[in-house]
């Protein structure tokens, strides 16, 4: 696992249950505004995850000798990215 992330994710401080046992009441429905045409033509879609590369990677399938895999490794985290930069070093 890599070490500046935390073993298990904080928590939100909410409690789930209060808001899993409530029943919604009219009267909430009816605070709610009306979403109206020009509401819906200024909405924008936002997509989660990362932005796009100026630069992507390529998945391919590589086949190396386990010492060679095991020095690489035994270099610590991030030796996936270090052994990148050192393969597009050479010509």
């Amino acid at each position: 696992m890599n070490e500046s992330k935390n073993a298990s994710r904080p928590t939100l401080k909410s409690d789930l249950q209060r808001s899993d046992d409530h029943v919604l009441q009219a009267a909430e429905f009816e605070e709610l505004p009306e979403l109206t045409d020009d509401m819906l033509a200024r909405a924008t879609v936002r997509k989660g995850g990362r932005p796009h590369s100026a630069n992507p990677r390529k998945l391919i399938s590589l086949r190396l000798p386990e010492d060679v895999i095991a020095r690489w490794k035994a270099t610590g985290a991030g030796w996936q990215t270090r052994m990148a930069e050192r393969l597009s070093q050479v010509q």
